[in-house]
């Protein structure tokens, strides 16, 4: 029934009825809370904030803190030990999304139920719409390198799996997909794989043999595109050999996945050699995807926040196809969608969608900070054009005035609901005296490293940080994996650059008057950042759900521990 219900969907409708949503926000803000509001009303969590059955937005803040995971977590732990009661919600929760764990070094559970599906593809129909309004697709496949985890239970009997497992395994999943022309070109079994490794080069493998109907290459996070087509270019000799002679590599060694890529294998040496004679052909791998997909007409995936990095690899493999950013959420759920598929990466905003959940913003009076003296939220259609804020989400799934964590910059309105950048997460922060220094901060730091290394013909392949203050005063350790060998007079120069790329004022003045030690630059040994991943797969994270932990914690002692045992090079600043 759904199948044929949303096959072919009418994209000037979804069009009009994001309009119309959009054009009385504020109206339907309410009309929102209130249907969130009536359907959980008898939840105990709402019960006993004294709520009694009151569905305004003034009754709502008035009984209803501002709250964090770790508030939720005892009620939380309740639903995924079994209590089927009324807790968070007035229906029973029956799936659990487990976040990947890379932002604080610690996994956490958050509810998951049918209408959070439902935000989902209301997201991607949206976003669809206008993105084929400006691209359109034409009959074919997508190249997705999506990975899911193996489904867990909770000790309840809870499904438990990441945000993207919980997607993917969905019924609803591929009849929305099909319906917005996003089918993938490989078989369940290689998404569903046991082993990244082995899915990775099977997807590649899809992606060659379907070449000519590639319409678009997607992955969650451009940090998955671009480890793919790195990969790619140790392996492509290997694939041509697999399409020339009809069988597939030893390498993969998982038999449901052979037996379905086994089935899509004939030899075609007409095939292979075409491809060898692209790659072959190629100067450093530029323009590589075009090359390799003659048809596809965009990449497409979240580029930015901690994606931004990788988007300057990316384009080199991209050539003149566009990239697209996708839209914004997180593991407890959507917010926004780019419905202004042109911009560039750097420059993307989210419109909210009214209709999918209740959103405060809490002003942040000092952009130059992530850390500020708290104002009261303001509601959806309050906030004011050029201002940060953070974002405090009410879902259909039990989190009411939930502080996501998130900092936005408000860029503008599409009719009457802003658009959104993000910014920064807020909690992650390089701090020791009266610096505050983001990932945004440090991001740029790096850029300007880079472009020394750059003159040299390297390029940073990773990087993330630390605060050390095991020494007095402590001091901002950066970790850098390079592409190949630096010499030390360059090095010490990035060093020195890194520190003084940190412009923050708190930052400068006391390095000036040495309350801050010297910046560490530590050169980390290739692969270094590939155990980091390798660790979070080992914790259950898929591939497509990661993110390098930017600034790693003191909670975070095996990634730690990773990147201080590869330490190939240290230097000190002499900037200051």
């Amino acid at each position: 029934m759904l199948e044929k219900k949303m096959e072919g969907i009418n994209t000037n409708k979804v069009i009009e009825e994001f309009e119309a949503s959009t054009k009385d926000a504020g109206g339907v803000q309410r009309e929102t809370l209130k249907k969130i509001l009536e359907e959980n009303g008898s939840a105990e969590y709402l019960q006993n904030l004294g709520l009694n059955g009151k569905t305004d937005p003034e009754s709502f803040k008035s009984c209803v803190p501002l709250v964090t995971h770790e508030d939720l977590e005892a009620y939380i732990h309740r639903i995924a030990e079994g209590d089927s009661s009324s807790i968070l919600t007035g229906k029973p929760i029956l799936d659990m999304s487990l976040s990947s764990g890379t932002t604080q070094g610690k996994r956490k559970f958050v509810p998951f139920n049918d209408e959070l599906m439902e935000n989902t593809l209301q997201i991607f129909r949206t976003s669809f719409a206008f993105r084929n309004r400006e691209f359109p697709l034409e009959e074919g496949k997508s190249l997705q390198f999506v990975y899911s985890s193996k489904p867990g239970k909770t000790k309840g009997g809870l499904g438990a799996g990441t945000a993207t497992t919980n997607l993917f395994r969905n019924s609803k999943y591929k009849s929305g997909m099909k319906a917005i022309q996003f089918q993938g070109c490989s078989p369940d079994e290689v998404i569903f794989g046991p082993d990244f490794h082995q899915s990775l080069y099977c997807h590649l493998l899809c992606g060659l043999l379907f070449r000519e109907e590639i319409q678009s290459v997607f992955s969650t996070f451009a940090h998955s595109i671009v480890l793919a087509f790195r990969r790619f270019e140790q392996v492509w000799e290997e694939l041509c050999n697999d399409i020339r002679d009809g069988e597939l590599s030893s390498r993969v060694t998982a038999l449901p996945v052979r037996m379905a890529m086994q089935k899509l294998l004939r030899p075609n040496p007409e095939l292979a050699d075409l491809i060898y004679k692209k790659c072959s052909g190629l100067s450093n791998w530029y323009g590589l995807i075009p090359e390799l997909f003659p048809n596809a007409k965009y990449i497409y995936g979240i580029m930015t926040g901690s994606m931004e990095p990788y988007l300057k690899k990316l384009r080199h493999y991209a050539g003149e196809l566009p990239l697209m950013s996708a839209d914004y959420g997180s593991s407890e759920g959507w917010i926004a969608a780019n419905v202004n598929p042109k911009l560039p990466p750097e420059m993307a905003t989210f419109a909210v969608l009214p209709n999918i959940g209740y959103f405060e913003f809490i002003p942040l009076q000092d952009n130059a900070e992530c850390m500020y003296k708290e104002p009261k939220p303001v509601d959806l259609t309050e906030v004011k054009i050029g201002e940060d804020y953070e974002i405090v989400v009410t879902n259909f799934a039990g989190l009411y005035r939930y502080r996501l964590g998130d900092v936005v910059r408000v860029m503008g309105f599409h009719n009457s609901t802003p658009e959104l950048k993000f910014v920064c997460r807020r909690n992650l922060i390089l701090s020791i005296n009266i610096d505050k220094n983001t990932e945004k901060d440090l991001q740029l730091s790096v850029e300007e490293a880079g472009k020394l290394l750059a003159e040299e013909k390297l390029e940073v392949v990773d990087f993330s940080s630390l605060v050390d203050v095991s020494t007095d005063p402590g001091r901002y350790v950066i970790f850098l994996e390079i592409s190949g060998e630096a010499s030390e007079e360059v090095l010490q120069e990035c060093c020195n650059c890194l520190d003084r790329s940190f412009v923050d004022a708190g930052y400068v003045s006391s390095r000036k008057v040495k309350a801050i030690g010297p910046l560490e630059l530590r050169v980390v040994w290739r692969g270094t950042f590939l155990k980091i991943l390798e660790h979070y797969l080992g914790l259950g994270t898929v591939v497509s759900q990661f993110k390098t932990p930017r600034c790693v914690g003191p909670m975070n002692i095996k990634v730690q521990q990773i990147l201080c045992n590869n330490v190939a090079k240290t230097y000190f600043s002499t900037a200051f």
